[in-house]
């Protein structure tokens, strides 16, 4: 009788003890999944960086310590190259959004400054930029365009450059992917600069705001905003309906909406009406634009497509901070937007007390509305 209390004591003791071990690997197993859970990251799958407007003003052309022959303002200039490359996650790509020299006025000048602009591109001296290993991609803006003059046209005083594009193409060609794709057939020479080219599972459509066209009837001297916006549109079309593209960007000198407001006058596009639509309609999820010398980040219908205006990159204006802004897309589709900078000198041209670079705008650009406007000051 005893022997049999004994073994139904230690197989009562096994069952337990076989419990408890089960339960026990239960919860390690659990502690295990909820841990590579809550330690799993989201990570960035493409990243890049955009700005524009860097140029100096006329009054600081010749002067050597704001600039050299490239007009271009050489401390913000340095001051953004140099941070861009030491970032720790170091951008894919750095896109150049116009008005990177003064021209505005001759082929001659153009010829000299985008000539020594790209010298300092490449002078090691300067910055890294050139051996960073980040895809330099421009775009020509109004002062890479446009020639100055007043014909006494009522809000009109800029005008197509003849020559501008075949100049520009000369120095800035190597800044142009080398698959991208173009217009074709016999406008393909004035349209060379608007493209489209893809990266991963995204798409971009760069567009030459000021596309050169020749002197009419209706127009003596031509007329500036132009794009060749049936391309662009059906590009973005394509685009979307393409199953490896996830997300849509058009890159742009000139911006639509300025503060809020659609503009289609010499601050704006005369085709955003008609675009900007297009740019709802195919999820386009941001127009990356500068011109105007400051930074806004605006959704204006409340929801869907951004304009983001990076016009901040040295020139002088309203803009209280020189800087760049960055788009991350991550691994989990979502994407990411920031703004970095320094507080503007005093003058524009000069450093600054403090040229520590910090975080000014972030957030995440959803399709619905976004709950984390940006409070841009009204452009004058």
């Amino acid at each position: 009788m005893k022997i049999f209390k004994l073994i139904v004591v230690l197989g009562i003791a096994i069952v337990i003890t076989s419990c408890n071990s089960k339960d026990k690997k239960e919860k390690e197993t659990k502690t295990v999944i909820t841990t590579q859970i809550k330690t799993k990251k989201d990570s960035v799958a493409y990243s890049f960086v955009f700005m524009g407007c860097n140029r100096v003003d006329r009054h600081q052309q010749f002067d050597t310590t704001a600039t050299n022959g490239s007009t271009a303002n050489l401390v913000a200039l340095k001051k953004i190259w140099n941070d861009v490359t030491i970032l720790e996650r170091k951008p894919d790509a750095f896109i150049f959004l116009g008005d990177m020299v003064l021209a505005e006025s001759t082929l001659d000048n153009l010829n000299n400054q985008l000539r020594d602009w790209v010298k300092l591109y490449k002078d090691p001296k300067f910055s890294s930029i050139d051996q960073s290993g980040i895809e330099m991609i421009a775009v020509p803006g109004n002062h890479e365009m446009l020639y100055y003059h007043d014909y006494n046209v009522p809000n009109h005083d800029e005008w197509p450059l003849k020559g501008a594009t075949a100049l520009w193409m000369k120095y800035m060609h190597s800044f142009m992917p080398k698959d991208r794709l173009h217009i074709t057939g016999k406008d393909s020479i004035v349209n060379q600069m608007t493209f489209a080219f893809q990266r991963k599972n995204i798409g971009f459509v760069v567009m030459n705001t000021d596309t050169y066209n020749a002197p009419t009837k209706e127009y003596p001297y031509g007329i500036e905003g132009q794009i060749p916006t049936d391309w662009i549109i059906k590009q973005l079309e394509t685009y979307r309906k393409n199953p490896k593209i996830d997300h849509i960007f058009v890159l742009s000198h000139k911006p639509y909406y300025v503060s809020g407001k659609p503009e289609t006058g010499h601050i704006g596009l005369p085709e955003g009406p008609v675009l900007w639509p297009a740019l709802q309609k195919n999820k386009v999820s941001a127009m990356l634009s500068a011109h105007l010398h400051d930074y806004q980040r605006m959704q204006p219908d409340d929801k869907g497509t951004y304009q983001i205006i990076a016009g901040n990159a040295g020139s002088p204006g309203t803009a209280t901070f020189f800087g760049y802004s960055k788009i991350d897309i991550m691994k989990s589709g979502k994407i990411k937007f920031s703004s970095i900078g320094y507080d503007k000198g005093n003058p524009y041209y000069t450093s600054s007390p403090d040229m520590k670079m910090t975080l000014r705008d972030s957030t995440t650009l959803t399709w619905r509305k976004n709950n984390n406007p940006y409070q841009y000051q009204q452009a004058k």
